[in-house]
């Protein structure tokens, strides 16, 4: 439950840093805290997404990543980010579907990092 936890703040926290860093991201909401709390439910959607939705989707196009020697990773990241920000009222991509790819590129990239640094992804 705690590494959940901690993913989840990672997720949440390297969004933040993508809507920071690119303009096709908004977070919206009256007050700061809203915008906290609007990120903090994208990054558990997105754990989610990721978690039933991904697994399927990487199944169904295994030729492509195949083919692609991996690369479609960063198309089927794109895609739940996509996904995400469809179920997420309060969070909007706005800049096609390439600056999506460039995002969840960053974004995936920040989290790994992250795990990396703290050393997450050894007790996984």
């Amino acid at each position: 439950m705690k590494s959940i936890l901690i993913a989840w703040f990672i997720a949440g926290c390297s969004l933040a840093a993508a809507a920071w860093v690119f303009d096709g991201i908004t977070v919206t909401g009256a007050t700061r805290q809203d915008r906290v709390i609007t990120l903090l439910v994208v990054a558990a959607i997105f754990g989610l997404v990721n978690s039933f939705v991904r697994p399927v989707v990487k199944l169904l196009s295994l030729p492509l990543y195949l083919l692609t020697l991996g690369l479609f990773f960063l198309v089927v990241n794109a895609l739940m980010l996509m996904l995400t920000a469809w179920l997420v009222p309060g969070f909007h991509l706005t800049g096609g579907f390439w600056h999506t790819v460039l995002i969840a590129l960053f974004v995936s990239v920040l989290s790994f990092l992250v795990n990396l640094l703290f050393g997450l992804s050894r007790q996984r």
